[in-house]
């Protein structure tokens, strides 16, 4: 089994939505064979709280205005450190980047495929890095 297309349209939507507000290192994972709970995982990251919560607040925006998906679950809102939005067929992950690091949840699902995200999904977190790199030589 895979994800649905709804999984993978939720998944795409949610990603573009995250790099509109510049969250770093987006991924997705397809866990349909590993879980029966959901069909995909969104993975994304931010440098403050601040930033996890405007991710948070586009994510619900554009899945409400293009899909018409509202989320079942939302949990960790309060402290801005690492939000979990649970849309049935997709939860995402918007965590703070010292989370992101210490929980590796890219670690616990590396064995699941990934669903490929529109091109231009995580093209801030690459010039980030580039700025960084340079910035530091």
């Amino acid at each position: 089994m895979t994800a649905t297309d709804r999984a993978v349209q939720l998944v795409r939507t949610a990603a573009e939505a995250a790099a509109d507000k510049l969250a770093d290192d987006i991924l997705a994972y397809d866990v349909s064979e590993q879980l029966v709970i959901t069909d995909a995982f969104l993975l994304c990251s931010a440098p403050s709280d601040r930033q996890v919560r405007a991710i948070v607040d586009e994510i619900e925006r554009r899945l409400r205005e293009e899909a018409g998906a509202k989320p079942v679950r939302r949990e960790g809102e309060r402290d801005g450190r690492w939000v979990l939005l649970d849309y049935a067929d997709v939860i995402v992950h918007i965590q703070h980047e010292e989370d992101r690091v210490f929980y590796a949840l890219e670690r616990l699902w590396k064995d699941c495929p990934l669903i490929a995200l529109p091109e231009d999904v995580n093209a801030h977190s690459a010039q980030r890095r580039r700025t960084v790199g340079s910035a530091s030589e």
